[in-house]
C-alpha cells in the first residue's frame, strides 16, 4: 500500500465532486482497486457498481470501490482520477468519458506504480489493459442492421452519441454508417448528436429532429439513457411502431418503450459483468499474473477472452458479452 486506507477514505469522503460512491472500508493491509465511471446515479453505472460489489464480496483480500462525477463531465471525472492517484490507490479501473483527457494522469499513475485498467476505451494509450465486452465495430454494425431491417432498408435516419470524445460511441455509429452503405436508400441526416447521457436533453433534441425531418424513419443511439429520451419523443408523437429506434440500453428502464413499440430493439452488455471483469483484470495485474488469449476471467461473457496488443504498450482484452433484445426477448434478461 502506498498510503493507508484510512487516509484515502478521509480525503475522498470530503470530496464534493464525487457522487454516488461506495465508502472505503477501514483495512490498512489490503490493496485498493478504485473504479471510476463516467457518471454516478444512472441505471447503467448503478448496475456496474453491483459488479464492483460482487467482486468485493468474492475477493475479501482487496478493497473494491466505485466513484463517478455527478454530471457527465470529463473534467470532473479527471479530477476524481487525479485525487485517487494522489491518495495512493493501488489500482484504477476507469470507464473514460473522453480517453484523451485522461492520458496524462494515467501515464503519471503508472509511472508511480499504480495499475491502470480501462473499459470502453480501446484507443487509450496509457493503460495496462483495456477490457471490452465485445468487438465494437461488430456491435455498431449489428445495431444498424437491426435498424435497417425495421426501416425496410430505406428512409432517413440519424445517430446519437454520449459525446464526440467517447471512443466506443463513435466506433458504434461509425460502424453503423459503414453498414448502412449496403442500403443506398438509407439516408443519414444530422448525425452524431451529443446526448451527454441525459434522457431529458435527448428527448428535447429528438423532438426537434422529428420536427425538422417529418419523414425521419430511424434513430441509432449510443449512451444508455438515449433510447429512453428518444423513445419518449417517439411515443408522445404517436409514432411508436412507425419510427424505428435501435440503441444501447438496459432491459428494465427500456421495458415500457419496448412494449409500446417506441423502442425497436436494444443492444447491450451487462455492466455488472463489465465491472467484475475490470476488477478481476486489475487484481491479476496487481498479482503480476499474465493475461493471455483463451483465459477465463470467471465472469459470464468473459470466459474465453481474446488478448492482443492495445493502442499503447498495454493489452486489449475482448470478451463475448453482446446481447441484442426486442420486445419478444428482453424479459429473459431483466435488470
Amino acid at each position: 500500500m502506498k498510503r493507508s486506507i484510512q487516509t484515502i477514505a478521509a480525503a475522498l469522503l470530503a470530496a464534493t465532486a464525487v457522487a454516488g460512491t461506495t465508502g472505503l472500508a477501514m483495512a490498512a493491509d489490503k490493496p485498493v482497486i478504485a473504479t471510476v465511471v463516467k457518471i454516478s446515479g444512472i441505471p447503467w453505472f448503478d448496475r456496474l457498481e453491483t459488479g464492483v460489489k460482487a467482486f468485493q464480496a468474492a475477493n475479501p483480500d482487496v478493497e473494491a470501490t466505485q466513484y463517478g462525477p455527478a454530471t457527465s463531465d470529463s473534467a470532473q471525472q479527471l479530477q476524481i482520477v487525479q485525487d485517487l492517484v494522489a491518495k495512493g490507490v493501488d489500482a484504477l479501473a476507469v470507464v473514460p468519458m473522453d480517453p484523451a483527457v485522461l492520458e496524462g494522469t494515467l501515464k503519471r499513475a503508472m509511472e508511480r506504480g499504480t495499475v491502470v485498467v480501462t473499459h470502453e476505451a480501446d484507443n487509450q494509450v496509457n493503460t495496462m489493459a483495456d477490457v471490452e465486452a465485445f468487438d465494437n465495430s461488430y456491435y455498431g454494425a449489428s445495431l444498424n442492421e437491426r435498424l435497417a431491417q425495421c426501416m425496410g432498408q430505406k428512409g432517413k435516419w440519424t445517430t446519437f452519441v454520449g459525446s464526440l470524445g467517447s471512443r466506443t460511441h463513435m466506433q458504434w455509429v461509425g460502424a453503423g454508417e459503414e453498414n448502412a452503405k449496403k442500403y443506398p436508400d438509407m439516408v443519414l441526416v444530422d448525425p452524431n448528436n451529443e446526448s451527454f447521457d441525459d434522457a431529458n436533453g435527448v428527448y428535447e433534441k429528438a423532438k426537434e429532429l422529428l420536427r425538422k425531418h417529418p419523414d425521419l424513419a430511424g434513430f441509432q443511439t449510443s449512451a444508455g439513457n438515449d433510447v429512453l429520451g428518444v423513445g419518449r419523443a417517439i411515443e408522445e408523437a404517436g409514432l411508436a411502431g412507425k419510427v424505428c429506434l435501435v440503441g444501447t440500453g438496459l432491459p428494465n428502464p427500456s421495458a415500457p418503450y419496448l412494449d409500446s413499440g417506441a423502442i425497436t430493439a436494444i443492444g447491450y452488455w451487462d455492466p455488472q459483468k463489465a465491472g467484475m471483469a475490470m476488477n478481476v483484470v486489475a487484481k491479476l495485474l496487481l498479482e503480476k499474473k499474465e493475461l493471455k488469449s483463451g483465459m477465463d476471467l470467471g465472469v459470464e461473457g468473459y470466459n474465453n477472452v481474446t488478448v492482443t496488443k492495445g493502442a499503447g504498450d498495454g493489452l486489449l482484452v475482448v470478451g463475448n458479452g453482446m446481447v441484442l433484445d426486442d420486445k419478444d426477448s428482453y424479459k429473459a434478461h431483466l435488470f
